[in-house]
């Protein structure tokens, strides 16, 4: 059943140059079918009956067409993870020409300190906050006000500063910077998104958590607000369908966190799916030179079981 489903099926461990969501190695699978290469890449802490949506959108993306793209390339913006501002220039480097950063916060006052060195090595650079749902309502108001009294309007938005619904229309209701939200969409896919305007400003969307191309259409025409197409930090293959997802929006797209790539050690598609002059170009990747990246053999094992374990569920859910 597996190779009638996922031919071609290869895994890889590639690790990251710094520790990204507590994790140092980034574990993917990629497979090849009728329409080209896909991958399928849950974290590891994720349980299978979540995985099922990452797993319809690899199967999609590997045998439908791409939907129809409305533009050939697609702004990127620059990801740091959370790190010593004396790191923050060499990982910027990795991201020429993007005018807009995701900045990963944890700590508050760390997190002022990066923000302060972005701004100290480009003063026009737009900034966003990633919070991923740390901090409890309270804390969210006064930090959001705190950094806005030093650093201005220099905010796109801050990324799901806390995790409910009900703390976020609070945060929303009392702070000036735009509201993001990601896991509030993708931790809750059979939810009612007709009214997050009184949660949010702007849609994270992602192409592997949501379920692939037409359940992310779906799933913002439901929401009704502004989208930022994101990565699930895969490797080229996996960007290359998130790419075609922004592209696949016909109005104006905001900068895309999509060149995550750069916080790899490397790629398994040459050239590598970075950013050139702040724009990662829309096409499907190929796995090139790639083999000192294979993982080993009992770690394929605990993929192919994986992968076998989510189709099962598929396709009890079909029947």
């Amino acid at each position: 059943m597996l190779a009638d489903y996922c031919p071609d099926l290869r895994i890889f461990s590639i690790p990251l140059r710094n520790k990204f969501r507590g994790i140092t190695t980034r574990e993917v699978a990629i497979f090849r079918g009728s329409q080209g290469w896909s991958e399928f890449s849950p974290f590891l802490e994720y349980d299978d009956a979540e995985s099922v949506a990452w797993l319809q959108a690899a199967l999609e993306a590997a045998n439908t067409p791409w939907p129809f793209l409305f533009r050939e390339k697609v702004a990127i913006n620059a990801t740091l993870p959370i790190v010593d501002p004396k790191e923050v220039k060499g990982i910027l480097g990795r991201f020429p020409g993007s005018t807009t950063v995701k900045v990963k916060v944890d700590d508050f006052e760390n997190g002022a300190l990066v923000v302060e060195e972005v701004l100290n090595i480009n003063p026009e650079m737009k900034i966003r906050l990633d919070v991923n749902g740390g901090w409890d309502k309270s804390a969210a108001i006064s930090n959001l006000l705190e950094y806005h009294l030093r650093f201005g309007n220099v905010f796109d938005y801050v990324e799901q500063p806390c995790n409910s619904l009900s703390e976020l229309a609070r945060v929303k209701g009392e702070v000036p910077i735009h509201i993001a939200v990601d896991e509030s969409i993708r931790k809750n896919l059979d939810s009612n998104f007709d009214q997050f305007s009184k949660y949010a400003d702007i849609a994270i969307l992602k192409w592997q958590p949501l379920g692939g191309f037409k359940a992310a259409h779906k799933i913002a025409e439901q929401i009704g607000l502004p989208v930022v197409i994101s990565s699930a930090l895969e490797t080229g293959i996996g960007i290359s369908h998130g790419v075609a997802l922004a592209a696949s929006f016909e109005g104006s797209v905001l900068p895309c966190g999509l060149g995550t790539v750069a916080l790899l050690e490397g790629d398994i598609c040459d050239p590598l799916t970075v950013a050139s002059n702040g724009f990662l170009d829309v096409k499907r990747r190929e796995p090139v030179g790639h083999s000192k990246y294979l993982a080993t053999p009992d770690r394929v094992e605990f993929w192919k079981q994986r992968i076998l374990r989510v189709l099962k569920l598929i396709e009890g859910r079909v029947k």
